[in-house]
């Protein structure tokens, strides 16, 4: 076995569980990356922002209309994985994990009857000795199953869709990872505007005191009872607007946002641009301000399913019928671009063109037009 024969089989060997993909803590101080659960938790499910990047574009996938070489294909990838479509489940997976596995269920009769889309968290790839995978170890519960890669047969038993990872041979690289720098300061930048609008939306102030020429200073228990006084009556925002009553030498000032912290409010703006970015959403689909990028609404919404949708599809699709092939020969899945509604201007443009061209033949329309 050679030296990346042995490199691939041993990183093969870790389980996915604790394997790294990138994101540290939400303010950068933990030196443990965080696991890909936690990432969920403070990415995910944390952050409007992300979450809705990736329903945009997972949902736009699901509604993708699929056609398919043979009606029973057509069935098997229309039918629901664990309540949820089959293509929108994956191409979230591969959005926030960078990889999608599916598992394909028999009928007890060799013909598949469900395709299953595992946890990916859950998964771990098993390689051989030349670093090609073999098995797929889920573990769930404490407890693990090895899943062959291919029946009895030699036909694919679980198909592996993942994104791009140009440093790891079985595993791909998710958005969340890439983008978790913007989600950090997103989520910080949050935290700060909530602390500040709980004390009255503006900064904290000064007590100053001011002993004059025959003054004294105060004292150390004077001072914690002016800290403890402040803390209980003027504080949070249910005390927002309360006077506050000084005596004794004692005036307040009032401290106003400097330049710097005004661009700390601003961070939050630029950081959901830049996670709109890292997920292939146009920010203007995600009602933030300042994109002049795109004319119009309608224009963003192409753009999206142009440079993000259709290609995540497309690599879903020709994963699965790649994996089918050994049940349905010459398996083909691809989406109907005629029935995508926000295309319906580039398809109409196209069709004009071609029937405009009194040079092709009638064959060769249709083979352009994608019409068989």
């Amino acid at each position: 076995m050679n030296w990346f024969g042995r490199k691939a089989a041993q990183g093969a060997a870790r389980p996915a569980l604790s394997r790294v993909y990138g994101a540290y803590g939400m303010m950068g101080s933990s030196p443990t990356p965080l696991s890909y659960e936690a990432q969920l938790r403070e990415g995910y499910l944390g952050n409007a922002i992300v979450q809705r990047s990736v329903k945009l574009v997972a949902e736009a996938a699901g509604s993708a209309p699929v056609v398919a070489s043979d009606p029973a294909l057509a069935a098997l990838v229309a039918q629901a994985s664990g309540g949820q479509g089959l293509v929108e489940t994956l191409a979230s997976q591969l959005l926030l994990h960078g990889n999608g596995y599916v598992q394909i269920l028999g009928d007890g009769a060799g013909a598949p009857a469900e395709l299953f889309a595992l946890r990916p968290e859950r998964v771990s790839v098993e390689a051989d000795a030349r670093g090609w995978p073999v098995a797929y170890r889920y573990k769930a519960g404490g407890a693990g199953v090895v899943l062959p890669a291919e029946d009895g047969a030699g036909r694919t038993a679980v198909v592996h869709v993942k994104a791009l990872h140009p440093l790891d041979d079985h595993y791909g690289a998710g958005c969340l990872g890439a983008a978790s720098g913007a989600i950090a300061a997103h989520n910080a930048a949050a935290a700060w505007n909530a602390a500040l609008l709980g004390n009255a939306a503006r900064p904290s102030g000064a007590l100053v005191h001011d002993p004059g020429d025959k003054g004294m200073p105060l004292s150390a228990e004077q001072v914690e009872r002016l800290r403890e006084e402040l803390a209980e009556g003027f504080s949070g925002g249910a005390n927002a607007g309360r006077p506050l009553l000084l005596e004794g030498g004692l005036r307040w000032q009032a401290l106003s946002l400097s330049p710097s912290e005004m661009d700390f409010l601003a961070l939050k703006e630029s950081s959901a641009r830049e996670i709109a970015m890292a997920f292939g959403v146009p920010p203007m689909l995600l009602g933030l301000p300042g994109d002049a990028t795109y004319a119009n609404y309608r224009e963003a919404n192409r753009a999206l399913w142009r440079l993000t949708v259709l290609p995540l599809v497309g690599k879903i699709l020709g994963g699965i019928a790649q994996g089918l092939a050994g049940w349905f020969a010459g398996a083909e899945l691809r989406v109907d671009l005629d029935r995508v509604p926000a295309l319906a201007e580039d398809r109409m443009a196209l069709w004009h063109e071609v029937s405009a061209a009194d040079w092709l033949s009638a064959d060769e329309k249709k083979a352009l037009l994608g019409v068989g």
